[in-house]
């Protein structure tokens, strides 16, 4: 589907209003507003808006006064967004809603004189706020996925959408006065998807919220999901889009991620894992490298190095097996003393695992932007293609820098003038597989 219709900032940005604290004044600022951007990373526990707006005492509703002497800012005041675009005749709001809701977690005074102010609005969700303020303390029973809802819905008490893959591994534990979020993010380093990872082959889940809600999911559903879109850098001045993609990028840049030093430090592509039962004096070596054939991926092929530096593991952890603690009190004395002597958690199947997999993800980078777009959400595939450098300056796309990417940070940057998209897509792998139609 092509998009048209987004280089003005007044179709995107409809509403922005924000309450005081005491719910008495509610000011709308959207024709105040000099610039807007909305953020979302999958490195975030939270979407941020940040803002700047000049407070002239002419705004709409302040009777002459600035917003600042109406009201005074302290934080936690509540803001109301709406943006949206037309797409082929169609309203596109972000979020899907009438409106985003958000509440300001900071402000800055930029410039200050007799006649105006220009302030910057940090905005973070509710759950965010609430987290940084608030811990939890409990055990938790069962499947790790369940751990993750119930702490969502109950601690956190959000009511916004959870979308949750579900885990194939159990993990018990107690929470001592933790934040929330903390701990959801300590959960999904031991997380392995029942439907997209092999127990013992891969591991590791992102927790992130986008427009639309919360998302907990596996590093390997994240690189195996069809695209949403596809873009072609063509470095030329015409805007016609090409036959078969989305749109055209607009700026482009391709990082390599890998640096040999550090990912080797942090286990990437080797690792071993030592582990001991203290009560039966068990000790175990287990020693990991990545295999192709175990994961699933959005390129053809994980990096793969000279082998005159072939190591059998550049990195050791050292663990002391959880064995028969936290029994799940369902289930009785007689299954209590069944399980005594299982392992409550899988050190030897899910800890490296999980930090390869975590590394490898970031190995390819490309940061690139497009005409504003408010379809697109980080975790989301598209594919993207770049003309291969060649002397006969032929249409040829290049084969192994082209491909699936997943969306790591996203940016919507708004004035009255310009409305664009600046994205960071990342992958864990090299090679152009599939095309910009099919996948």
């Amino acid at each position: 589907m092509s998009i048209t219709a987004r280089n003005s900032a007044e179709s995107a940005l409809k509403n922005l209003q924000i309450t005081s604290t005491d719910g008495k004044h509610s000011i709308d600022l959207v024709t105040s507003v000099t610039e807007l951007c909305y953020y979302e990373s999958l490195m975030l526990d939270s979407i941020c808006v940040r803002l700047k707006f000049a407070d002239t005492g002419s705004t709409e509703g302040l009777d002459g006064k600035t917003l600042k002497e109406v009201f005074p800012l302290t934080t936690t005041e509540r803001v109301d967004i709406k943006l949206s675009q037309e797409v082929n005749g169609e309203e596109i709001v972000l979020g899907g809603k009438n409106k985003l809701t958000l509440y300001v977690n900071d402000y800055t005074t930029l410039y200050e004189d007799s006649r105006k102010n220009l302030i910057d609005l940090e905005l973070r969700s509710k759950e965010y706020i609430q987290s940084q303020n608030m811990s939890i303390a409990g055990t938790y029973y069962g499947l790790v996925s369940d751990s993750v809802k119930k702490i969502m819905e109950e601690e956190l008490k959000t009511e916004k959408e959870i979308e949750i893959e579900d885990t194939i591994n159990t993990r018990n534990f107690t929470i001592y006065h933790k934040r929330p979020l903390v701990t959801l993010n300590w959960l999904s380093k031991q997380s392995v998807s029942r439907e997209n990872q092999q127990l013992g082959k891969s591991a590791g889940y992102f927790l992130f919220e986008t427009a639309n809600g919360y998302k907990y999911k596996s590093i390997d559903g994240l690189l195996d999901q069809e695209k949403k879109k596809s873009y072609i850098y063509n470095n030329t001045p015409d805007t016609k889009i090409p036959a078969g993609y989305d749109g055209t990028i607009l700026d482009f840049d391709e990082s390599n991620l890998i640096n040999i030093n550090q990912k080797s430090k942090m286990g990437a592509f080797s690792n071993r894992i030592v582990l001991f039962d203290p009560f039966s004096t068990y000790y175990q070596v287990i020693e990991n490298k990545a295999d192709d054939n175990n994961i699933k991926s959005s390129g053809k092929r994980l990096p793969h190095f000279n082998p005159e530096f072939d190591i059998d593991y550049t990195r050791t952890s050292y663990f002391v097996l959880d064995t028969g603690t936290f029994p799940d009190p369902k289930g009785g004395i007689d299954q209590q003393l069944e399980k005594s002597k299982d392992e409550n958690f899988e050190y030897g199947k899910i800890v490296n695992q999980s930090f390869m997999r975590y590394n490898q993800f970031f190995s390819s980078q490309i940061s690139m932007t497009i005409p504003g777009d408010f379809e697109l959400h980080i975790g989301d595939s598209i594919f993207v293609d770049i003309p291969q450098l060649n002397k006969d300056k032929s249409d040829e796309v290049d084969r192994q820098s082209g491909g699936l990417y997943i969306i790591s940070d996203l940016c919507h940057y708004i004035t009255p003038k310009e409305f664009r998209t600046e994205l960071t897509l990342v992958r864990d792998s090299f090679g152009r597989r599939g095309n910009h139609t099919t996948r």
